[in-house]
């Protein structure tokens, strides 16, 4: 079973981009809700999170231009993109990391390109 992650696209340094990962109420419960990003060339990293309490944590290098919400109506999890920066390109991916590790498969991810 994987989630599925959409929106992703090509934008100019500064723009902004919106993604969607269809998720249940379900998966919610499981654990930390993520957005990954892997990179050209590297690992892929947790970029946001939304723990079952609704608390959130990005890292460092999005905190204060990215957003990761919910909308338990439409069983979706978003990550607003602000400000996007070439740094910010890769392919993200959503899934659900329960004691440390990845509850689902990893999907196909969307592509995010940022050109300076």
């Amino acid at each position: 079973v994987q989630l599925q992650a959409s929106g992703g696209g090509s934008v100019q340094a500064g723009g902004s981009l919106r993604l969607s990962c269809a998720a249940s109420e379900g998966s919610l419960r499981l654990g930390v809700m993520g957005w990954y990003r892997q990179a050209p060339g590297k690992q892929r990293e947790l970029v946001a999170g939304i723990l079952r309490g609704g608390r959130t944590k990005y890292a460092e290098s999005v905190k204060g231009r990215f957003t990761i919400s919910r909308d338990p109506a439409k069983s979706t999890v978003y990550l607003q993109m602000n400000n996007v920066e070439p740094e910010d390109t890769g392919v993200y991916y959503c899934n659900v990391e329960v004691d440390g590790r990845s509850f689902y498969e990893w999907g196909q991810g969307t592509q995010v390109t940022v050109s300076s």
